[in-house]
């Protein structure tokens, strides 16, 4: 069959191109299997590279390849085991110092005035027994 001078393939031969294409595909549908193979022993010496004899040599493989093969890897369903442990998050507070500290003081000093009267009765106490040890010192 010909239209405007082209001739058409039968059905059964266009059928037969998309089966094809779809086999190609399928067989190749996962490159990362054979990059990750390729890049295993590199990508388990550390994200940025290594020390060796005392230099630091990069990895064989670039960190933009690296992160494409890791989020193809992810993508897949399958787990990344080369990533370095997480470290804790900071429990450092951001911020001016002095309004920490003005916060504790204040804290502090709520704390202290109630232990006021105690502490002045054992002062004037101490006083007391100090003039108390003065003039029998005197009378000796």
């Amino acid at each position: 069959m010909v239209i405007n001078g082209v001739p058409l393939q039968p059905r059964s031969m266009a059928g037969k191109a998309v089966k094809s294409v779809v086999q190609a595909i399928g067989e190749y549908q996962y490159p990362w299997r054979e990059k990750l193979a390729r890049y295993k022993d590199e990508l388990s010496k550390g994200v940025w590279g290594y020390w060796e004899l005392g230099a630091w040599k990069p990895l064989g493989i670039s960190a933009r390849r690296r992160a494409r093969l890791r989020k193809e890897v992810l993508l897949a369903g399958q787990d990344w085991p080369y990533d370095p442990p997480r470290k804790e998050m900071r429990s450092k507070r951001k911020g001016h110092k002095c309004d920490r500290v003005s916060a504790e003081k204040r804290a502090n000093t709520a704390e202290l005035m109630k232990k006021m009267p105690e502490m002045l009765l054992d002062y004037k106490k101490r006083r007391w027994e100090k003039k108390m040890k003065a003039e029998d010192a005197k009378e000796e």
